[in-house]
Formats: structure tokens, sequence, C-alpha cells
């Protein structure tokens, strides 16, 4: 009979996805798998001999990891954690996890087995379903808003200008023009808030054309008061998109930073106001619920006061601005282009930093 090959268990543990975490009795780190590593950014070598808090703590933990992991050493219970979150680098990651003791044959020296199943992934994709749920939802009340609006004006306009006509009077031909400007300017409103009903023209476009485009927009629109800096990956693939889309969402985004920077003067006391063009690759990136196996990322990020924490998760819905004098219709439109794109738009904002994040995909280049 053929004998079976010897097995390397550190080497099946070190292709687990599943990141696992060895602690002896002084907890302190004993050995972490590769995905390990990859989920903490350390090396084994590094990590080895490292008391386990140093990565695994928690901001503002409650539960108490420490003296759970001395009662499990204690007494040898295993227990189960389900979206915990530890801070890794100083950013916060969801994680499910288990610990149990592991029996070395060593009573004195018992070793713990943390077994950490990273779960962003499914919170961003759970939370990008609902996001993109309601801006359908409420993208389609606000269409049929505008259709109703829409129907009335031209009634208001046409008969405004038969009373013009029949008055004939120059001393009521202001009022008559006031309607028919103010008539018009709620048509054109309405028909922002229908938007394109367009479908995208696609060719391979060089994403950096029409960022140049939106620059050079901006530059004239600003009489160059406001810093631009580019930040160009230049060896990123052609995408298919429609150029004129892009420009467009490109170009909203821009202005509503400019727009929060010019209007906001006080906040640059003692620095410049600054505007950012960023292209990157993303590897592995989330796009409406599909892994993608890389993505060209546009980040347009301003140093203006930044969006305020009760919007920013509804930021790209209809008539959310934090302007007095915003439509709100700008990021919404947006929006909607790049999922035509099968792409997205993320927010991240803070004072002093606010960075729009634009993905889309290669073609042909989702994960199974």
């Amino acid at each position: 009979m053929d004998q079976h090959p010897t097995i390397d268990y550190r080497l099946l543990v070190d292709n687990l996805t599943t990141a696992i975490l060895l602690v002896d009795s002084n907890l302190n780190i004993f050995y972490l798998n590769s995905s390990c590593e990859t989920l903490f950014d350390i090396s084994l070598l590094r990590a080895s001999g490292q008391p386990v808090m140093n990565i695994l703590h928690a901001p503002n933990d409650q539960f108490n990891t420490h003296e759970a992991l001395l009662n499990t050493l204690k007494n040898g219970q295993a227990y189960t954690r389900r979206e915990a979150t530890i801070n890794v680098n100083f950013k916060d990651k969801h994680v499910d996890y288990s610990i149990s003791q592991l029996n070395t044959g060593k009573p004195y020296h018992p070793l713990l087995m943390i077994e950490l199943n990273p779960i962003d992934r499914m919170l961003k994709i759970s939370k990008e379903e609902n996001l993109i749920q309601q801006h359908q939802v409420t993208r389609q009340l606000i269409r049929g808003v505008a259709h109703e609006i829409k129907n009335p004006l031209g009634g208001i306009r046409g008969a405004t200008q038969l009373l013009a006509r029949s008055l004939n009077d120059p001393q009521y031909a202001e009022f008559t023009d006031i309607i028919i400007s103010e008539v018009d300017r709620l048509r054109n409103l309405a028909d922002t808030m229908l938007g394109s009903r367009q479908l995208p023209s696609y060719e391979f476009v060089n994403i950096h054309e029409p960022l140049e485009r939106v620059r050079s927009l901006v530059i004239n629109q600003t009489k160059k008061k406001i810093k631009i800096i580019r930040d160009y990956d230049l060896s990123l693939p052609e995408i298919k998109a429609d150029r004129d889309q892009l420009i467009q969402v490109m170009l909203n985004v821009s202005v509503n930073a400019v727009q929060a920077m010019t209007e906001n003067k006080a906040f640059f006391v003692d620095h410049q106001p600054e505007l950012i063009f960023r292209t990157r690759i993303q590897r592995l990136v989330t796009i409406n619920g599909v892994l993608n196996r890389s993505a060209v990322r546009v980040d347009i990020e301003d140093n203006g006061p930044g969006i305020p924490e009760e919007i920013l998760e509804s930021v790209f819905y209809p008539l959310v601005t934090s302007r007095a004098h915003g439509t709100g219709l700008g990021l919404s439109i947006a929006q909607n282009i790049m999922h035509q794109h099968n792409g997205m738009i993320e927010c991240q904002s803070i004072p002093g930093k606010t960075i729009f994040s634009l993905y889309l995909p290669w073609e042909s280049n989702h994960v199974a």
C-alpha cells in the first residue's frame, strides 16, 4: 500500500485563512500563522515574546479581554466573542474570535489558541447594500416629486406670458419677468433632480484625461487661489468608461470641495486651501458587494473644514447638504453615475482632511 506523505502541520496552519495566534502561560505571543501576520501587520519574528495585549488591545474594552484570557488559562473553558473591535495600527478592525486552551501534554505550561476571523468586509458589504437600497428609494421619490413639480410649472409659465401680453403695460412687465425667471429656475432644478436618462457611452479612457480637464476648469474658476497638487500613478491602465460622465463626477466632487473651502475662509488662518488629485491601484476591493482583484482609485482630497458628522453617512442622498445655498444634488448624481459604471464613491472626513475616493473596477476582474 502507498504510504501517506508526511504532513508539515505548520505549513497547513500557515495556509489557513483563519488567523491563528498561540499564547503562552505568561500571555506572551508564542506563534502566529501567516493570516495572523497579515491581520496585525506584524511578523512572527517581531511578535514572538511580546505580550499578546500589545496587539489584541481594544478601544473601550468593557469586556476585559485580559481577564478573560487569564480565566481560560485557569479553568480551561473556551469562549467566543462576536463582532469584537480591535485596534491595529490606530485603525479599528472588526473580528469574530474564539479562545481555547491547547493541550500540550505539559500541565504546567498550557498554551492558549486564539482564532480570529475578520468580518470587516462582510460588515462593509451589508452597510453598502443598505445604503444603495436607501439611495435608490430616495432617488425614486425625488424623481416622482420632480415630475409633479414640472407639470404645473409649464402652466404657470404659459399663463404668465399670456398675462404679460394682455396687460401690455411696462410697469407690470418687471413682475411677470420675475415670475417667468423663477419658474425657469425651478424647471432647471427639477430637470437636475430627474437626472440624465442617457446610458454611458463606454470607451477606453486614461483616468488622468478627465482629471486634467477638471483640474483646468477648477484653476479657471478659482483664479489660482486654491493650490492644486497632482499625485498620479502614471502606470495605471486604461478603463472602460464614459469620459464625459467621469468629468461630471469629478467636477461635482471638486466643486463641492472648492465651495467648502472658499465659503469658510476663516478656517484658513495659517494655511492655504489645497486640493489634491491622487490616483492609485487598489487591491482586493469590494465594490457594491463584489470583490475585485484590483480597481483604479481616484482620491479628491481637500484641507477644508470637513463635512459635519451628522450628515456624513447620508452625504450621497439627494437634497442633503451642509451649505446654505446648496441643492444637495451634485454628489447624488455623481454616485448614480458611478453605480452605472459598476463603481462607487466613498467619503472620509475630519476637519482639515476630506477625501472622496472614486473606485472603478477593471474589466473581467472579479474574484470568484
